[in-house]
């Protein structure tokens, strides 16, 4: 008697790239498959319901994000029935690869997306940039970009020093320059902190007609992370699919952020370096009343005494 298939309830957590992918191709089953890209990427898809996510994700980061190891987009499959089509790297490659290229010429020319009443495309970080390079195979897609790179072209990101490993990489040819595979995208969120100086200036070489900037302050470079520790992704990809998602939307979610540890951790680190203490003390009591925090409990009582201290030498005196 033969064992039914894994569903996508199974967990992948702990299994190396091949038995991962393999294990994943055993839940696609008859709904879609798992194709392997060359050695560095696959593709795994899952076709339900007319709304199709595609998402670009490595393989670590997978690995790392849940104990379950799952794509993001199998999230929405077993929410909202949505179809899914994963681009998965083994490790950050951009998804520079003459296989990624050749497969997505295949599925323009098979008239793949045209199958689907909605298509969005999602990636962070280098998968962002990706995620934006690839839309443009689907003309009228909505995309969600997280701190995406618009190039690592040295002749035009010199200034981008973190990836020094990729700058004999290919970034002239096909699927290249991000922002202008853009163009033909209905609508483009790209998040990033303006405090990450880089990601600012990558986000800046975005500027087009059908592009919302939308600055999470304070966020810090791990932003995907933060964003999925607060459920906000896949209510924004939601608000997305159903046309909702506007600045003022995504900044009532992003409010969520106000009681997320590591955000109150960076707001605390600028505020202390530019000596706001009456702010300081309004922020260490929020977060004080809401949990036990030794850190702050040290700077609400070292910015009161320096407010006490002005207070008494100048009566007058104002953070």
């Amino acid at each position: 008697m033969h064992e039914p298939p894994p569903s996508l309830e199974h967990s992948l957590g702990g299994l190396q790239w091949q038995a991962w992918l393999e294990t994943a191709e055993q839940i696609a089953d008859e709904d879609g498959y798992v194709e392997y890209l060359g050695k560095n990427h696959a593709a795994i898809l899952i076709e339900k319901k007319p709304t199709l996510l595609v998402t670009f994700e490595s393989f670590g980061a997978v690995s790392a994000r849940t104990e379950t190891a799952h794509p993001l987009g199998w999230s929405m499959v077993r929410a909202l029935g949505w179809s899914h089509l994963c681009l998965m790297s083994k490790g950050d490659t951009w998804f520079r690869d003459d296989w990624v290229y050749g497969y997505f010429d295949r599925l323009i020319d098979d008239g793949f997306f045209e199958d689907f009443e909605q298509v969005i495309f999602y990636g962070a970080g280098p998968c962002g940039y990706a995620a934006a390079a690839f839309s443009v195979s689907a003309p009228g897609a909505k995309v969600l970009l997280l701190q995406p790179q618009a190039t690592l072209a040295p002749e035009l990101t010199e200034w981008d020093d973190r990836f020094r490993h990729m700058r004999r990489t290919d970034f002239s040819s096909r699927y290249a320059y991000a922002p202008d595979m853009i163009e033909a995208a209905e609508t483009v969120f790209l998040l990033y902190d303006p405090a990450i100086t880089t990601d600012a200036m990558h986000a800046a070489l975005f500027n087009r007609p059908n592009v919302v900037s939308f600055r999470t302050r304070f966020m810090g470079a791990a932003l995907e992370a933060a964003l999925i520790r607060m459920d906000l992704i896949l209510r924004i990809l939601a608000q997305m699919s159903s046309d909702r998602l506007s600045s003022s939307s995504l900044a009532r979610l992003c409010r969520a952020r106000h009681g997320d540890p590591r955000y109150q951790l960076n707001l605390l680190r600028r505020l202390r370096q530019e000596d706001r203490h009456w702010l300081i003390t309004r922020l260490c009591r929020r977060v004080l009343k809401e949990r036990s925090a030794p850190l702050f409990r040290t700077a609400l009582e070292h910015s009161e005494l320096v407010l006490n201290t002005q207070s008494i030498h100048d009566p007058q005196s104002a953070d």
